[in-house]
This record gives structure tokens, sequence and C-alpha cells, in this order.
């Protein structure tokens, strides 16, 4: 059974999501690097922004309500922690927002990645 998508229509919705982390220092270089390296894990990252300390990452998720794709967001940087060699760092933000309020306040990021650059 799919869910109904919000809009009167039947299927999964797209999420815009905000991922703050932060930790102890290391650098910056290598949370570049392993931000990159995340974009080609995750095909909807849209861009990350960094510093020797924090780091993050926006991106589209797919899923049939708010709570799904908040669920998927808070296992992101776990999950590809390591394959991606990202810092063990620890969640500090995170926003998830339908893309009809992320338009609403300005958003016309295309869905592709803009890349990766520094706070």
């Amino acid at each position: 059974m799919r869910a109904v998508d919000g809009n009167g229509g039947d299927g999964e919705r797209l999420w815009h999501v905000t991922v703050t982390v932060a930790g102890p220092a290391v650098c910056p270089d290598e949370v570049r690097a392993g931000l990159e390296r995340l974009g080609l894990d995750h095909p909807f990252l849209m861009s990350g922004r960094y510093a020797a300390d924090r780091a993050e990452v926006r991106y589209w998720e797919e899923a049939p309500d708010v709570h799904d794709a908040l669920a998927m967001a808070l296992r992101l940087w776990g999950e590809h922690r390591i394959t991606a060699g990202l810092p063990a760092w620890s969640i500090v933000g995170l926003e998830v927002v339908d893309r009809e309020t992320y338009r609403r306040r300005g958003g016309t990021t295309p869905l592709v990645s803009p890349g990766v650059r520094p706070f």
C-alpha cells in the first residue's frame, strides 16, 4: 500500500533535509573529501558545507511522511560515516520541510548537487 502524498496524490513526497553535525576538530580537507564521497553514496545530496569542527548537508529525501524522512535523516551520517570517511561527529541540528515550505522560503535550488564548500 502506498501513502497518500498530502497533495491529493498517491505516492512518496519529497522533503528538503538539512543535517548539521559537529565534533572535535579534524583537517578540513578530510571533511571536504568525506562530504564529496557522501555525495556519491547519497544521490540526492544537494550541497555540503564544512569547517574543521562541523559540517552541514542539504538534500532531498523521498518518503511518505515527515516521520519517515526524519528517521532516514537521523541515520544518514552514521550509516555513511565509515564508507565516506566522515568524522565521528554527532548531529546537532536537523530540519525537514516539505517541498512547498522550501519553495515558500525562497528555495529554488535544483535537485542536483551544486557541490561542497567551506562555511
